[in-house]
């Protein structure tokens, strides 16, 4: 466990490179684990690896610090980030993907993706890029509707 926190932790500090204007969030009816575990069932059904889950607010308690309820998962499909690392090696810093499950502060849960479109800009992919972008930005869609569908 402690080896795919140290991995996932790398993963998200490496990436850190997301604004809050490049992230898609959906609203969820149901907990931080349930929301993730819901979208984790859907990754693995369509073919995705899961590299892990970081349980942030569990690790804060470790710590001895407060977070409300925060979990992210990574995870990936070569057949989806490998054509976008094709146009440009770099974007691999972003790839896997990654969606963070969040508890707001009136309670609120939601489930958060980076926009793929805003990985056209961030590495200055070219126009035959727009399509493994678009089909990324479709799964990553289906992806968040489905795991957040009442």
């Amino acid at each position: 466990m402690l080896k795919v926190l140290i991995t996932a932790l790398v993963f998200v500090t490496l990436g850190a490179n997301a604004r809050a204007d490049d992230l898609i969030a959906v609203k969820s009816t149901r907990p931080v684990k349930e929301t993730l575990d819901r979208l984790q069932k859907l990754v693995t059904d369509d073919g995705f690896f899961v590299v892990g889950r970081v349980p942030h607010s569990e690790a804060a308690k470790d710590a001895g610090l407060t977070l409300r309820p925060t979990e992210l998962m990574i995870f990936g499909k070569p057949q989806s980030g490998t054509p976008i690392m094709v146009c440009n090696q770099r974007a691999g810093i972003d790839l896997p993907l990654r969606a963070l499950a969040w508890q707001d502060e009136v309670g609120q849960v939601w489930l958060g993706m980076v926009d793929p479109e805003a990985l056209k800009d961030r590495y200055a992919l070219a126009p035959e890029c727009e399509g493994a972008i678009a089909t990324m930005k479709a799964a990553v869609q289906k992806l968040l509707n489905g795991a957040t569908a009442p």
